[in-house]
C-alpha cells in the first residue's frame, strides 16, 4: 500500500513540474500557478512523509528482518526523496536574490552563486529556508549516512548490492544534498554549511578511499557506481567552496587535505586509464572525466579563490609526474600497435585536448617543479636520438616525444581561441628567483624543443626520425608557443604589466618576469626564432607531399600566427626565408602540389603580410610580384587556342582550381594598404573569369570556386572604390550573373532520380548562397560614392543591379532550399537589407517574383531560428512601412500588390499586409513567442496596424469573442486597447513613435502571455 501511494506522488509530482507535466489545454499561467501552489504548500510535506515511510522500515532493513516489499518502499521512498530534490525551486529567496547570502557566506568560502554542474547534468539544491527544518535542523541528514553506511557494512561481500535499487537511490540522494546551499543556512559565517559538507565528506570519503583497494574491487567485478557517485560528491563540494575550503574540508577527519586525497585518487585513475583493458573495464575514462572536472573547478579560478596550501602544490607536482610517466609508458607501448589497437591513446582531438588542459592546470599549480620536470623528461629522450645508431629501434622514443609535445603545449600555452594570447600567470609568477636567461626553466625548456624541431631541416634526421605525425605535433607546439612568447605583447610595448595578483611583488618576480618576456623579442633572439620556424614551415609544405593533416597545421595555424601581429610581421618580410617562401609561391610549381584550400590559405598568409610595409608603394609591388604570375597565368590558360580540346581534362580542372583558390585568398587579405594592387588583380581576370564560367558550365567545382572568388574580391574592395571603379566592378557581376542564368547553371531536372537529385540540390544551395552573398556585397551602403554621382557620368545605380540580381537567383531558390540553415540566412539577410534600403526596386518586381519573395517570408516568419525570424519581421517592416509611408504622401506605394485579389479558381484571396497582420497576430497570442523578438515585432506589427486599421479591429474583435471566460475577455481587451491608446501613441512611424509602441507591446506581451498560451 505504502509502495502505491509513493508511485502516486511520484507520478503527482512529475505531473506538477514544467518539464514533464501533460499537455492539458489550460493557459500557461494555471499551469505555473499549480506549479507554485505545490512548491509552496504540498512539496515539503510529501517530501516529510517519504522520509517516515523510510524510516518505518529501515530499522527492519538493518537488522535484516526486511521483507522484499518493505526493501521495495524504502528504496522507493529514497528514490521520490531524490525527485522533490531535483524540483525547480523558484520561490527560494536566493533563487530571486541571492546578494545577501554572498555577503554573509561568500568570504567565508562558500560560493552560492555558482551556476549549474551543466557537464554532468546535475544543478544545486536552493530550496530556501522553509525546508530548514527538513533537511538541515531534525537529523535526517546523520540518519541517511548512518543508514546507507550500516546497510552498506552488511552487503559488502556482495557485488551485486551496490546496484540494487535501495542503494542507488540512496546514494544519489546524498549526492544531491551535497549540493544544497542558498538561504536554507542561517546568516553565521558559512558554520553550517561547512559542518554539513563535512558531515557528508565523512561518509563519501567511505565510496572512495583507500583507491588501490576499490580499483583492485573493480577489476574484480564489483560495480564502479558507488565510487562513480562519491567523484561527483567531491565535484558538488568543489563547486560549492573555494579551494582553500575544499582542501580543509577533509582536515578534520585526516591528517591530510581533500586536494591530497583528490591527488591519491586520480593518481589511481589515470594509471588504470592508460592501460589496455577489456571492453568491460570502461569506468576509468567517466572516472577520469569527473576527476579532471574537479581539478579545472578548484585550480581554474583566480584571486583569492584558487589560493592552494603546500601540500596541496606538493601533491599536484606529484600527480602530474604520475600522468605524465604513465601516458609515457602508455605512449612507448602503444609504438608497435596498429591504431584500433590503441583507441585509449589516439582520441578525440577536442577530447584530447580537454583532457590535457586540465594536466596542464594540474602542472601550473606546480610549476617550479613541474617544468623542469618536463625539460628533464624531453632533454633525455633527444639525446637517446642524438646518440642512436643503427642497431636502436628509435619509435618508441618518438611516440614519447610526441606526447611529450602535446603536454608541454598545453602546460606553456593556452588556446587563445578568439581572445589576445598571454603568457600563462602562472607561468610568469613562478621562478621568482631566476634572474638569468639561461637558468629560466620555461627558457630552457623552450629552447630545447626549438632545438629539437631544427633538426627537421637536416634531410638525414628528417628521414631516419621525423615523421609525418611528429611533425605534426611539432608544428602545433610552434604555432601555440609563438603566439604566446615570440616578441610577446608587453614586451613590444616596452611593458611589463603586473596581472591581477601580482601587486606587491618585489624585484624578483618581476625580474624573472622581464626575463621570461623578453628573451624571445625583438631585439633579442626572436628574429632567428622566426627564421627557424619559417624555414621549419617551408620544409613541411614541400618535404611531406599529400601529408595533409601536417600541411594543414601549418598553413592555418602556425603560418596564420606568424602575421597576425604587426610588429612581428615587420621582422618577417625582411627574413630571406619569407622571400623564399613568398618565390616559391609565385614562380615554382613545388607548392601546387598542395590541396586547393591550403593554396588559398598560403596566399591570404603571404598577402596579409604586405601590411607591414613602411610605405604603400612597396605594400602594393610585393602583392604584384606575388600574385602576377597568378593572374598571368589564368590570362594564358582562358586565352588558349585550343582551350576547348583542354580544357575538361583533370590536370587542367585541377590548375585552374588552384589558381582560382590562390586568387581568392588574396582577395579575402585586402586591406587598405594593399587594396589597389587587389583591384588590379581582380580586373586583369575579369575577362577570364567569364570566359571560364561558359566553358566549365558543367563542372560545378569550377562554377562555385569563380562565384566565391568574385564574392570574396567584391566584399574586400566595396569599401574603396571610386565610382568609375564600381561601374568596371557591377558591370562585370552583371555579366556573371546573366551567363549564370542563361545556362541554367543550379536548376535541377526533376526527371533525375533521387540521388542525383540530391547532389545537384546540395551543388545548387552552394552556388545560391554564394550568388546571395554577391548581391548583400554588392548592396553594401558602402560600396558608392553618392555624393559623386550627380558629376560623374560613369555612375552606377546599384539599386538597378540588385534589381536583376533579383529577378535572376529569386526563381532559383525554392523553400526546400530554404531549409538549409545557412543558405536561408543569407536569403533572408539579402531581403531584409533590400527591403529596408531599396523598398521601391522591390516593388518593382514583376507579380511572379514579388509573389515569390512574400512566400518565402511568410516560410521565414514561422521559422525556429531566432535569427532568420527577427530578419523576416524586418523585412515585414520594411515592406508595411514603405507602402504606408508612400500612402500618405500620396503615392501608389505597393500598388495592387498590396490589395485583396481573387485567384484563378475565384477563391479569394487576402492582401499581402492583411495576411502578415493575420499570421503575427496568431503569432503573438497563441504561439510559443520568443521575448527576445518582441522588438522586431513590435516594429513589423505597428506599421501593418496602421495600414490595415479596419482589419485590425476586426481581428480583435473576433479574439474577443472566443473568450468564454469573462475574466480573462476583460484582461485581453484592456490588453488590446493599452497597446494602441497609451504612451501618446501616434499615427506617426517616426523613431519616437516606434518606441513608444515597442514598450506597449512589451507590456502586452506580459499580461496576456499567461492565460492565451495553452499548454
Amino acid at each position: 500500500m505504502q509502495s502505491a501511494g509513493i508511485s502516486f506522488l511520484e507520478s503527482l509530482v512529475s505531473e506538477f513540474s514544467p518539464g514533464t507535466s501533460t499537455g492539458m489545454g489550460l493557459p500557461k499561467d494555471y499551469h505555473e500557478q499549480c506549479h507554485s501552489s505545490m512548491e509552496l504548500n504540498y512539496l515539503k510535506e510529501f517530501y516529510c512523509w517519504a522520509k517516515s515511510a523510510a524510516l518505518n522500515v529501515a530499522d527492519k532493513i538493518v537488522s535484516c528482518y526486511a521483507n522484499i516489499s518493505e526493501e521495495k518502499v524504502c528504496s522507493r521512498a529514497l528514490r521520490f526523496m531524490f525527485q522533490v530534490l531535483n524540483w525547480n525551486f523558484k520561490s527560494s529567496p536566493s533563487a530571486l536574490d541571492n546578494s545577501s547570502s554572498k555577503s554573509n557566506s561568500g568570504s567565508f568560502g562558500i560560493r552560492p552563486d555558482m551556476g549549474l554542474l551543466k557537464k554532468f547534468e546535475r544543478s544545486l539544491l536552493e530550496p530556501g529556508p522553509l525546508w530548514h527544518d527538513a533537511l538541515l535542523s531534525s537529523g535526517h541528514m546523520l540518519w541517511l549516512l548512518n543508514f546507507y553506511a550500516i546497510v552498506r557494512q552488511k552487503h559488502s561481500s556482495d557485488m551485486l548490492w551496490f546496484d540494487s535499487p535501495l542503494a542507488v537511490s540512496a546514494r544519489q540522494l546524498i549526492v544531491q544534498l551535497c549540493s544544497l546551499t542558498g538561504t536554507i543556512f542561517p546568516s553565521d559565517d558559512g558554520e553550517m554549511h561547512i559542518k554539513h559538507l563535512t558531515q557528508i565528506l565523512s561518509a563519501v570519503i567511505e565510496w572512495v578511499e583507500p583507491p588501490n583497494i576499490i580499483s583492485g574491487a573493480l577489476r574484480s567485478g564489483r560495480s564502479e557506481s558507488e565510487m562513480i557517485d562519491g567523484f561527483h560528491a567531491l565535484l558538488s563540494m568543489a563547486t560549492l567552496t573555494s579551494t582553500m575550503l575544499f582542501d580543509n574540508l577533509l582536515r578534520s577527519l585526516r591528517p591530510f587535505g581533500t586536494i591530497h586525497l583528490l591527488a591519491t585518487l586520480t593518481c589511481e585513475v589515470v594509471q588504470t586509464y592508460v592501460i589496455k583493458n577489456d571492453d568491460e573495464q570502461t569506468w576509468s575514462s567517466e572516472a577520469l572525466d569527473i576527476m579532471l572536472e574537479i581539478w579545472t573547478v578548484i585550480l581554474g579560478r583566480s584571486g583569492n579563490d584558487m589560493k592552494i596550501s603546500a601540500e596541496g602544490i606538493s601533491s599536484a607536482s606529484n600527480l602530474f609526474s604520475t600522468i605524465v610517466e604513465s601516458h609515457l609508458k602508455a605512449a612507448a607501448e602503444s609504438a608497435f600497435e596498429d591504431d584500433s589497437e590503441a583507441d585509449y591513446f589516439h582520441v578525440s582531438v577536442s577530447r584530447r585536448d580537454e583532457t590535457l588542459y586540465a594536466y596542464a592546470l594540474i602542472a601550473r599549480a606546480a610549476v617550479e617543479t613541474t617544468v623542469p620536470f618536463l625539460t628533464r623528461l624531453f632533454s633525455e629522450r633527444f639525446a637517446l636520438l642524438s646518440q642512436n645508431n643503427e642497431r636502436m629501434d628509435p619509435t618508441q622514443t618518438l611516440e614519447e616525444l610526441y606526447w611529450l609535445l602535446l603536454i608541454t603545449g598545453h602546460v606553456l600555452t593556452d588556446s587563445g581561441e578568439g581572445e589576445t594570447v598571454l603568457v600563462p600567470e602562472a607561468i610568469q609568477d613562478g621562478f621568482s628567483g631566476v634572474t638569468e636567461e639561461l637558468q629560466h626553466p620555461v627558457i630552457v625548456l623552450s629552447w630545447s624543443i626549438i632545438s629539437f624541431a631544427k633538426q627537421s631541416l637536416d634531410p638525414k634526421m628528417r628521414n631516419a626520425y621525423f615523421s609525418p605525425r611528429l611533425m605534426e605535433a611539432v608544428i602545433w607546439f610552434l604555432a601555440r608557443w609563438v603566439d604566446t612568447y615570440l616578441m610577446p605583447i608587453d614586451a613590444a610595448k616596452g611593458q611589463l604589466g603586473i596581472s591581477g595578483h601580482d601587486e606587491g611583488l618585489q624585484q624578483h618576480p618581476q625580474s624573472s618576469k622581464k626575463v621570461l618576456l623578453s628573451f624571445a623579442g625583438q631585439h633579442s633572439q626572436g628574429e632567428t626564432i622566426l627564421d627557424t620556424i619559417i624555414r621549419i614551415s617551408m620544409t613541411t609544405l614541400t618535404s611531406y607531399p599529400g601529408e595533409n593533416e601536417l600541411q594543414a597545421l601549418t598553413c592555418w595555424k602556425l603560418l596564420v600566427v606568424l602575421v597576425r601581429r604587426r610588429h612581428v610581421c615587420i621582422h618577417l618580410v625582411a627574413l630571406e626565408s619569407w622571400r623564399d617562401l613568398a618565390r616559391a609561391f609565385a614562380n615554382e610549381r613545388t607548392l601546387f602540389s598542395l590541396n586547393a584550400r591550403l593554396q588559398r590559405s598560403l596566399a591570404e598568409t603571404l598577402v596579409c603580410a604586405a601590411s607591414s610595409f613602411k610605405d604603400l608603394e612597396t605594400s602594393n609591388q610585393y602583392v604584384r610580384d606575388l600574385m602576377g604570375p597568378m593572374t598571368a597565368y589564368l590570362v594564358d590558360i582562358s586565352s588558349r587556342n585550343d582551350l576547348k580540346a583542354v580544357a575538361q581534362q583533370a590536370d587542367a580542372i585541377y590548375m585552374v582550381s588552384c589558381l582560382l583558390e590562390r586568387l581568392r585568398g588574396a582577395s579575402r587579405a585586402t586591406q587598405p594598404r594593399t587594396q589597389k594592387s587587389i583591384f588590379e588583380m581582380g580586373c586583369a581576370v575579369m575577362n577570364s573569369l567569364l570566359t571560364l564560367l561558359e566553358l566549365y558550365k558543367n563542372q560545378s567545382a569550377v562554377v562555385y570556386l569563380i562565384l566565391k572568388f568574385v564574392v570574396d574580391f567584391v566584399e574586400g574592395e566595396v569599401a574603396f572604390l571610386s565610382a568609375k571603379e564600381t561601374s568596371i566592378l557591377v558591370n562585370f557581376c552583371l555579366q556573371l550573373l546573366r551567363i549564370y542564368s542563361s545556362h541554367n547553371i543550379g536548376k535541377i531536372s526533376l526527371s533525375l532520380s533521387t540521388s542525383l537529385q540530391s547532389e545537384a540540390q546540395t551543388e545548387k544551395y552552394k552556388d545560391l548562397r554564394a550568388l546571395l552573398q554577391l548581391l548583400t556585397n554588392i548592396c553594401s551602403k558602402d560600396l558608392v560614392d553618392f555624393s559623386s554621382f550627380s558629376n560623374d557620368a560613369e555612375s552606377t545605380d546599384i539599386a538597378e543591379v540588385i534589381y536583376v540580381g533579383l529577378h535572376i537567383v529569386t526563381p532559383l531558390i525554392s523553400l526546400e532550399l530554404l531549409k538549409y540553415p545557412k543558405l536561408s540566412c543569407d536569403y533572408f539577410a539579402l531581403i531584409s537589407h533590400l527591403l529596408e534600403v531599396y523598398p521601391e526596386k522591390v516593388a518593382q518586381l514583376n507579380k511572379e517574383a514579388f509573389d515569390h519573395i512574400v512566400r518565402t517570408l511568410d516560410f521565414g516568419v514561422c521559422h525556429q531560428d531566432v535569427d532568420i525570424v527577427d530578419k523576416c519581421l524586418r523585412a515585414v517592416n520594411a515592406l508595411a512601412s514603405y507602402h504606408y509611408k508612400e500612402k500618405i504622401a500620396g503615392k501608389e506605394g505597393l500598388g495592387a500588390k498590396a490589395l485583396s485579389s481573387e485567384e484563378s479558381n475565384g477563391e479569394f484571396q487576402q492582401s499581402i499586409l492583411s495576411y502578415f497582420l493575420r499570421l503575427l497576430i496568431q503569432l503573438l497570442l497563441y504561439q510559443d513567442f520568443r521575448m527576445e523578438l518582441a522588438g522586431s515585432a513590435a516594429d513589423a506589427l505597428f506599421p501593418l496596424v496602421l495600414c490595415e486599421q479596419d482589419l485590425y479591429q476586426r481581428l480583435v474583435q473576433e479574439i474577443l469573442e472566443k473568450q468564454s471566460n469573462p475574466a480573462i475577455k476583460t484582461r485581453l481587451a484592456s490588453a488590446f486597447y493599452a497597446l494602441t491608446s497609451t504612451n501618446q501613441l501616434s499615427s506617426s512611424l517616426d523613431r519616437n513613435n516606434r518606441f513608444r509602441f515597442r514598450k506597449n507591446l512589451q507590456v502586452f506581451l506580459i499580461e496576456v502571455s499567461g492565460f492565451m498560451r495553452i499548454i
